[in-house]
């Protein structure tokens, strides 16, 4: 196998970009010398005598032509060596229909208007940092970069937004140390400005956006007269402090810890973050599930430090910051008559730090390292009462290094470095990727990939591994198509930094799509596509899987959207299964799709439903699935959503055990269902009470008996299997948790919070498969619960606002 032929194949692509061309616009910026007073009015003397900006374009849900003049928009940009400041003037000839829900940061979503500022401070047609403002006051940012938006990324800045009879407005102050420019005399900047309207189903924008080619990146107005730019020193302190008192079975335990983050900027274009003693005791409950598969259960990335500003580090793909501070690595053995007094499931990060920022060059570098500590296992033999100690994870380094160059306004290559270092003879890794995602000059095709190359180091020795990708595709216009070949030999593994489920594979795609960006009479807008898939192993080489998928997506000028999807797969090899190499088992031919339906949430009463199936032609197993989610808006302060999914999956059967030789599988019914609630009542943009529950039941019923020996050619003998026998592992499975967050939360003052949060917890597993939800809830409230009341506390310090205190002082 040629690994390096997809790696040439692609630099192709790369020789025959060109440069894009210039914005058609220009945004004039003047110099000011009395600030304006950010309040949302803008009586400020500063806004009557700069350049007004307007002329606003169509963008959705028609493309063509300008906005209304019922609905002018106006914008004014100015700037001192503090900040950057905007004035946006929303006109409205009904004012009484302008939504105004509340909500809290980044949750621009909802049923308000709202307005961004989308400042590209490189000029390159790619990143973009976007301020927004909602018309109830709530304020937003978010990172674009490419096919990305970040909305995890936050700074700290001001916005206020007001309404009268004319319309409503909106005022934002940018300070320096919330953006990264190039050390340049004359700044070279571009800007493009967002407006949306709720009650019309409108977004118009300052400079034209074509949607049916590139990026909207790619779109914005030149920003003139923007120089000479003297920033203060970039430095901010976010120290925190936390209490914690939680009760598990009659046991109340006290817990208090402090700690800080920071930020530097190390110039005008470099920022280095920094957690010190970090605490993440208030981060989201994970949604945890039974898991019968061959893979490992995996999460989203909570924590706010592995969330804000990694777009460098997600470069590739190889980077899983669950990794860092997860379970222990290696676990011990219990000899006889041991028990565990304290067995760790997750490991304390010590320290970590992020260097990130691009080159005037359009250089992208960053660098992210983390330390964690080392963890014991305590056992203690209960004949003789000693006790021993066992290394479970030593003292571990994880870093990764990123140089990411960004060319033509629609372009990137991307080498990316993963290094994980454990303290003795437990496994070390690297992992080393070229990245790139090109278009050509038009924006008419693009091509990407990447190729990883993994290294594991253990007391065996080193072991590398390789995967490939590379897709190429036609990117504009109405009909759009592309084709893409994945392959991994069979020890590939990035998983101590990074996430990977399957290995040895080598696999064809193709697919088409075709999507309207005009209005029809009844629709604003619609789409399908097809997609076919080839699936196969590497070694051996033998075909594992066909499929095909077809979707459709239908979005009507009332706002009601509907679609679905229909797919076949055609019979399967499961290589994975089985969990002994070698080894597969076979699913016979199956069809299935799902249809869905949401409707228009600007109503106080909106409706998610959904309703899925797949039928199997050999096998005798079934699946359905229904999710219905509807949700009321009881005020611009209060929304309640409701959710329930249940899943019936009828004489499926999969892996139970193996003795090494042979493999035992087990018909099973399996049935889930998951419940959640989430509450919001804001009383104003800056404080909120929110309730999140969620109760997930499931169970798996093997009780009709019905096992099988897998054999050699994937098909299966059916067996006596006695799951009562104590040489063998009884699968019947009944799986319950609830989960209750309870928040109050209160920015009182820019970057700095206080939060209360409740949170109970019941988890029950056990095997009393046949029970019904309800005789299973009655089992899980029998069970022990975790409470847990925190008060955490975060202030925002400005070493520039800091420094000028303890000046004036003097």
């Amino acid at each position: 196998m040629n690994y390096s032929l997809p790696l040439f194949f692609s630099l192709f692509f790369i020789s025959i970009l060109t440069a894009q061309t210039e914005p058609s616009k220009i945004i004039v910026a003047e110099r000011i010398s009395n600030p304006p007073k950010i309040d949302g009015i803008l009586d400020d003397a500063v806004w009557q005598t700069l350049p007004i900006h307007t002329d606003f374009n169509m963008l959705q849900p028609s493309n063509e032509g300008k906005a209304p003049k019922t609905h002018r928009t106006i914008l004014k940009m100015a700037y001192d060596n503090s900040a950057v400041y905007f004035a946006a003037y929303m006109y409205d000839d009904n004012p009484s229909s302008i939504r105004r829900q509340f909500s809290q940061r980044d949750e621009i979503n909802v049923q308000a208007d709202v307005i961004s500022i989308a400042l590209n401070t490189y000029n390159d047609s790619i990143n973009e940092t976007r301020f927004y403002i909602t018309s109830a006051g709530t304020i937003g940012d978010s990172k674009v970069s490419q096919n990305r938006q970040d909305f995890s990324y936050d700074v700290v800045f001001d916005a206020k937004a007001t309404i009268n009879d004319r319309g409503w407005f909106a005022e934002f102050k940018i300070p320096y140390n919330a953006l990264r420019f190039p050390e340049e005399d004359i700044q070279d900047w571009s800007l493009n400005m967002y407006r949306s309207i709720i009650d019309r189903n409108e977004t118009y924008t300052y400079n034209y956006i074509n949607r049916e080619v590139g990026r909207e990146t790619q779109y914005n107005a030149t920003i003139n007269g923007v120089r000479d730019i003297e920033p203060p020193v970039r430095l901010t302190f976010f120290p925190f402090a936390q209490g914690i008192v939680t009760n598990f079975d009659g046991v109340t335990e006290t817990e208090f810890s402090a700690g800080m983050d920071l930020k530097y900027g190390l110039s005008d274009s470099f920022t280095l973050d920094m957690t010190l003693i970090p605490d993440f005791g208030q981060v989201a409950f994970d949604n945890v599930r039974l898991n019968l598969g061959p893979f490992e259960q995996t999460f989203g990335e909570n924590r706010q430090f592995f969330t804000e500003g990694t777009e460098l580090f997600d470069k590739g793909g190889i980077f899983f910051s669950r990794r860092i501070g997860n379970g222990p690595t290696r676990g011990s053995r219990l000899n006889a008559n041991e028990r565990y007094i304290e067995n760790p499931q997750k490991v304390n990060l010590l320290n970590a730090l992020k260097i990130s920022g691009r080159t005037k060059d359009k250089l992208g570098i960053g660098f992210l390292n983390s330390i964690t500590e080392e963890t014991r296992a305590i056992i203690e033999d209960t004949v003789t009462n000693t006790k021993r100690e066992v290394v479970v994870e030593p003292l571990a380094n994880y870093n990764v290094f990123v140089l990411d160059q960004q060319f033509n306004g629609n372009s990137s290559i991307s080498l990316v470095n993963t290094n994980v270092t454990r303290e003795g003879d437990f496994r070390d890794a690297n992992v080393s990727a070229f990245v790139f995602d090109t278009a050509d000059k038009n924006n008419k095709f693009g091509a990407s990939g990447r190729a990883i190359v993994s290294n594991v180091m253990d007391t065996d020795g080193i072991t590398s591994g390789f995967l490939s990708e590379l897709d190429i595709a036609k990117i504009d216009g109405n009909f759009r198509y592309r084709v893409g070949h994945d392959f991994a030999n069979t020890t590939y593994d990035i998983n101590d930094l990074g996430l990977v489920f399957r290995n040895n594979f080598n696999n064809f795609v193709a697919a088409a799509s075709y999507q309207i960006f005009e209005p029809t009479k009844r629709f604003n807008n619609y789409s399908f596509s097809i997609t076919a898939r080839h699936n196969r192993l590497y070694k051996p080489s033998v075909q594992t899987n066909n499929n095909i998928n077809v979707d459709a997506y239908f979005n009507t000028i009332e706002r009601f959207s509907f679609g679905g999807n229909v797919y076949y797969d055609s019979d399967t090899q499961d290589y994975f299964e089985p969990r002994l190499p070698g080894r597969f088992v076979t699913y016979s031919s199956s069809i299935g799709g799902r249809g869905w339906i949401s409707s228009d949430y600007r109503k106080k009463f909106a409706l998610d439903l959904s309703l899925g199936f797949r039928h199997f032609y050999e096998d005798p197993q079934d699946n359905l699935s229904l999710n219905v989610s509807p949700r009321y808006r009881f005020s611009d302060k209060f929304l309640l959503v409701v959710s329930s999914n249940y899943a019936q999956n009828e004489k499926e059967f999969g892996y139970i055990d193996n003795n090494g030789d042979d493999v035992f599988l087990g018909q099973r019914d399996r049935t889930s269902l998951e419940n959640t609630i989430s509450a919001n009542f804001n009383f104003d943009p800056f404080k909120a009470l929110n309730l999140r529950f969620r109760n997930f039941w499931s169970v798996a019923d093997y009780t009709e008996d019905v096992f099988f020996k897998l054999n050699e050619d994937g098909t299966r003998s059916q067996i006596a299997y006695d799951t009562e026998d104590s040489e063998n592992r009884d699968p019947n499975t009944n799986f319950n948790i609830w989960n209750i967050d309870l928040s109050y939360s209160w920015r009182f003052a820019p970057g700095s919070v206080a939060t209360l949060l409740y949170r109970n917890q019941i988890f029950n597993q056990d095997d009393q498969s046949t029970v019904d939800y309800t005789e299973s809830l009655n089992t899980l409230f029998d069970q022990p619960s975790l409470n847990q009341l925190s008060l955490r506390l975060v202030y925002f310090i400005d070493y520039n606002n800091l420094k000028n205190s303890f000046g004036n002082k003097a």
